[in-house]
């Protein structure tokens, strides 16, 4: 039985409390994608939420990464933030064949809602009816709110994922909404600091085996940078499952 594919990282690896932590203390910053690619299969690019990258930006990374390597893209915050998802289709297409540069490393885009910004399903359904289907897409919610059934059933409908998180205590809702799984962990601790238990990291991988059993791909990425401790802990995971 053919199961489904796990990719396990971290969001980002470009910090410099790394160095001398999960990166060796005399390694060249210009070799530590290199190096990052050596332990992990996938990362979520996050720099692409504060400055929308170019298509020669994307190819770069593309051409820096091993063949098997997949980059999740975290969409900027112009989409989410300033605009509330209420945008042109030809904003998020422009958007999407930048994305392109990356060519098969190419995985899920995140759109990350503001915590702010109360349920509206209309104009998210208006923005789910402008995506391309030909990607995947996975959306963090970070107001309550969104955690509604006509949420839920609208992501059904347009297979994209409920991106599951955990942040400073709060837990999100645990579920699959499409054909892949979407996770993110910020850290058990403050936002993004704190380092997971060997029992938090087991009981995650439990639920990862478990959505592989049904044949859904998992991407999980590790937030809590602090310390390196999203690497380490990205590699402790990885061990277990």
């Amino acid at each position: 039985m053919k199961l489904g594919k796990i990719y396990i990282g971290t969001s980002g690896w470009k910090y410099r409390h790394w160095e001398g932590t999960f990166y060796p203390s005399d390694l060249k910053k210009k070799d530590q994608l290199k190096y990052f690619t050596a332990h992990f299969d996938t990362v979520e690019l996050n720099n692409s939420f504060y400055r929308q990258p170019t298509l020669q930006n994307f190819k770069t990374w593309q051409e820096q990464a091993p063949a098997n390597f997949t980059y999740a893209v975290k969409a900027n915050r112009y989409f989410t933030h300033l605009k509330k998802l209420n945008v042109a289709r030809k904003e998020i297409v422009e958007f999407l064949d930048a994305c392109q540069g990356l060519e098969k490393k190419l995985g899920p885009v995140l759109f990350q809602l503001p915590p702010k910004w109360n349920i509206n399903t209309e104009r998210l359904e208006r923005f789910l009816e402008m995506l391309p289907p030909v990607y995947h897409y996975t959306f963090e919610f970070r107001n309550p709110t969104w955690y509604h059934d006509e949420v839920f059933v609208l992501l059904k409908k347009y297979n994209c994922a409920f991106c599951i998180y955990d942040l400073a205590g709060h837990q999100s809702p645990i579920l699959a909404t499409a054909n892949f799984v979407y996770i993110r962990l910020h850290g058990p601790g403050e936002k993004y600091q704190g380092t997971y238990s060997r029992s938090d990291l087991e009981r995650w991988a439990k639920m990862c085996n478990n959505w592989l059993n049904e044949k859904k791909d998992v991407y999980l990425y590790f937030d809590n940078d602090q310390k390196g401790y999203a690497a380490f802990n990205a590699m402790k995971i990885k061990k277990m499952i």
